[in-house]
């Protein structure tokens, strides 16, 4: 089992920043890659941002690309999201997720997920 849990969110204004960090915790060894996801009230999870856990490869959305960086810190388990020039349709809450297998990660086909944490993005 991987437990996850994000932290970060909060209230920002338009082209303001920022970071939001997923904790790892459990059987972490075989992470394949971490992925964030964000779902907008009356909308579907949709996919963000991805890494690959050993080889650190990142994969973006196109709405988000250039502006979201994520990273990772192999040695504390967590995963980043800096999040820039945020905007008003960047309000959702964001799901950190894990997965063990060798798959594609801009899919929701992950293994874990965390609770997820509130970005609000006011105009």
């Amino acid at each position: 089992q991987v437990q996850l849990v994000e932290s970060g969110g909060g209230l920002v204004q338009t082209g303001g920043s920022l970071r939001l960090s997923c904790a790892a915790s459990g059987r972490t060894a075989s992470t394949y890659g971490m992925g964030w996801f964000r779902q907008a009230p009356g909308k579907e999870r949709e996919f963000v941002g991805a890494i690959r856990w050993n080889l650190g490869y990142t994969y973006y959305a196109d709405s988000v690309k250039g502006r979201f960086t994520i990273s990772r810190d192999k040695a504390k388990n967590t995963v980043y999201l800096q999040m820039s020039s945020l905007r008003p349709e960047d309000t959702a809450v964001y799901y950190c997720a894990a997965r063990v297998g060798v798959g594609l990660l801009t899919t929701p086909s992950y293994d874990y997920w965390g609770q997820g944490t509130q970005v609000t993005v006011s105009s």
